[in-house]
């Protein structure tokens, strides 16, 4: 057995982002995460919410760590980790809800747009959708921390940084993504959260119209 890759990040970050879920998906069954990173959130929010089977996903060099995650915990409710790297076909599974936590500003951005793209595959109509990170208001951060954050990012590797909110929601509406909250979270983080809207009612939201879920 490997050893267990480790985020302090997550430790802090699993209660407040369970609350956001607890209110979207309590009556969800098969939730899809994307980049499940060391595999502390799927094993934490999995065993507070066993009435989840939690599909935990990610690039291949991630998924050793993932099972490490998930071999300690022993749960019944997280199957084996898929590869996926979003430029491949999504796993179309039918999957009623999606979670996934600080990727969009490690993705290069046309990564981030294939992403949204190739959401609505892999998910059933109504399936409720949550993305937790930082994100830029009017091309702005919204603190010191996020702008040296940011800076780091771009040190690291010059694809990465902060995304804005806007770009990111107008990304969701042409993927047929309804936005249903925009939810302040610790450490200057927000959880977006958006519904996928069956294929006949995606012109009626796209021309203003109530869809029934604001």
């Amino acid at each position: 057995m490997i050893d267990k890759p480790y985020a302090a990040a997550c430790d802090r970050n699993r209660a407040p982002i369970l609350a956001v879920l607890r209110d979207y998906f309590t009556d969800r069954r098969r939730v899809l995460e994307i980049g499940s990173g060391t595999g502390q959130h799927a094993v934490f929010f999995a065993a507070q919410c066993p009435q989840w089977l939690w599909q935990t996903s990610d690039r291949p060099e991630n998924l050793p760590g993932i099972r490490a995650w998930l071999a300690d915990a022993a749960l019944e409710n997280t199957p084996p980790p898929l590869a996926l790297d979003v430029f491949d076909p999504f796993p179309a599974g039918g999957f009623d809800a999606l979670f996934s936590a600080n990727t969009l500003h490690i993705m290069p951005w046309p990564a981030v747009r294939r992403l949204f793209a190739a959401l609505p595959s892999a998910l059933a109509d109504g399936a409720p959708i949550v993305i937790y990170g930082p994100f830029n208001y009017g091309g702005h951060f919204t603190s010191a921390s996020n702008a040296a954050f940011d800076a780091q990012l771009k040190a690291t590797a010059a694809h990465q940084g902060i995304r804005d909110f806007e770009q990111v929601v107008e990304l969701a509406a042409a993927a047929g993504l309804a936005f249903l909250e925009d939810r302040a979270m610790p450490s200057n983080n927000r959880c977006l959260v958006w519904r996928k809207l069956a294929a006949g009612a995606i012109d009626h939201h796209q021309k203003g119209e109530s869809n029934g879920w604001f």
